[in-house]
């Protein structure tokens, strides 16, 4: 789990260095547009990517026809959908009342349209255990992006600079991921040559050789359409304040869930890569699953409560000094989705757990149900406060958080965990961790030093969490530095 946060935090880190300069030269209104539009991109993606990465990796030795059913599925899907989306581009301009978005919406798209063309080399990758391979193209990818984003935002391409390092990112990463993976597409259409025949003749149906990929599909399926549901409840916001607001409102929230996503992200990417195959590993005897989840459990809170709750409380200082006044109004935002950020790693291992335990059928409604109140609660208090984002990113924050007695009601079902044995594992954490970032406002409220301010609360909660977590005997911790040293 170390190493998968390390890895992914140094994504992060490059993205978040770059993205300080973008704040400097781009303005809400320039994130607002590309931010109305990612809910499209990423929904087409889910559809393109269907769920086989992982469906490829669930299979001890996968075929190359059955890598070749999949590539090709792909490509079908992708050039189907990119078509698509390229005459829709007026529709959702027409949506959101902004002709600008027709060409970026075209520009935007061609992401998963390159997506489509390496779905198969990084499920090869991902399957064989090539963690440094894949590191490297994501991270070259980050860097190389960014340097092109940078420089077009320099140059006053605006929206265009955001747009051109998101398509960049996908097809550099598709380019390195055909340089280490082995595997090779075949033309599979072919099928016998015709003795006094100069032509080939084809299957008896021309998608034969998609079978393999259909066969699949009952376990992709569902993945694919809980990210589906995923995406919706992720982009709720976006939607909801380019229709109903302007690109203003839709820019500053994309910021301040931009700087949330960033942090989360390098915690859950310790979940993601590892909670599954290590569950996997262990579902045979349920005492010692219980033991590894509670563990992944207790380790997760004592990293992301201090992580995402300090953020939350320098969120104010921090965008002030990266950004200017002009992006004042994430700050608060992005203090109360530092809430919501602190809990998607438990929501992540929890949803791992069930599907571990095979039943990716009760993963898909619970997302479903959870996203259907999100998109319900969000349209009602826009009613309500039609003049404010602000009760809406609160119910967003508390319903996500609540949601998670209904992932633990579905973990005691599978395995018997009960709610005290989880409230004993995340309570500590999370009271400690409030504790000490309290004592650490009280010391400084007083300093109206904007750089002192933020240094002096960074080092401070640091410092009391270190102390009050080897005092009070934390195991975790321990564990931690031992495995350090060592």
């Amino acid at each position: 789990m170390l190493w998968g946060g390390m890895s992914n935090g140094l994504m992060q880190l490059i993205g978040a260095v770059f993205g300080l300069v973008l704040l400097r030269y781009l303005g809400p209104e320039d994130y607002g547009k590309v931010a109305m539009l990612n809910i499209f991109a990423a929904l087409a993606s889910a559809l393109q990517e269907s769920g086989f990465i992982a469906a490829l990796c669930n299979r001890k030795e996968p075929t190359h026809e059955e890598y070749n059913a999949v590539f090709w599925f792909n490509l079908l899907v992708s050039a189907s959908l990119y078509i698509i989306l390229w005459f829709c581009a007026p529709l959702i301009a027409d949506f959101y009342g902004d002709d600008d978005l027709i060409p970026l919406a075209r520009v935007l798209f061609l992401g998963f349209l390159f997506s489509g063309l390496g779905t198969v080399q990084r499920a090869y990758l991902f399957g064989h255990l090539k963690v440094k391979q894949t590191s490297i193209c994501s991270l070259t990818a980050m860097l190389v992006s960014s340097v092109i984003g940078v420089v077009m935002a320099i140059k006053d391409f605006d929206s265009w600079a955001i747009v051109t390092q998101a398509v960049s990112f996908v097809l550099i990463t598709q380019v390195m991921a055909w340089f280490f993976s082995p595997w090779r597409p075949s033309i599979p259409i072919i099928h016998n040559y015709t003795g006094g025949s100069n032509f080939f003749t084809l299957h008896s149906s021309p998608f034969t050789f998609l079978a393999p990929a259909w066969k699949m599909f009952g376990f992709s399926g569902k993945l694919m359409l809980t990210n589906i549901v995923n995406i919706c409840n992720l982009h709720a916001f976006s939607v909801l304040l380019g229709k109903c607001f302007d690109e203003h409102a839709a820019g500053v929230y994309s910021q301040a869930k931009g700087w949330n996503d960033k942090a989360a992200s390098t915690i859950n990417g310790m979940v993601t890569s590892v909670a599954q195959p290590t569950l996997a590993q262990v579902t045979d005897d349920l005492g010692r699953y219980r033991q590894v989840f509670r563990k992944m459990l207790r380790f997760i809170c004592f990293v992301s409560f201090p992580a995402m709750l300090g953020l939350g409380l320098v969120a104010q200082e921090f965008i002030l000094l990266a950004g200017g006044e002009k992006w004042r109004e994430s700050g608060l935002i992005l203090s109360l989705l530092c809430i919501h950020g602190a809990f998607v790693p438990i929501t992540t291992l929890y949803s791992n757990l069930t599907i571990s335990r095979g039943h990716s059928g009760v993963n898909m409604g619970c997302t479903i149900a959870q996203c259907l109140a999100v998109w319900g609660g969000l349209y009602l208090l826009y009613r309500l406060y039609p003049d404010s984002m602000i009760p809406m990113v609160i119910y967003f924050v508390v319903l996500n958080i609540a949601w998670l007695v209904i992932w633990q009601w579905f973990a005691w079902r599978l395995t018997g965990i009960t709610f005290m044995e989880a409230l004993r594992d995340i309570m500590p954490f999370l009271v400690f961790t409030l504790a000490v970032l309290g004592v650490t406002w009280w010391l400084t409220c007083g300093i109206t030093n904007l750089w002192l301010l933020l240094i002096s609360r960074v080092l401070i909660a640091a410092a009391l969490y270190a102390g009050i977590m080897w005092l009070s005997g934390a195991k975790i911790m321990r564990e931690t530095i031992h495995y350090f040293i060592r």
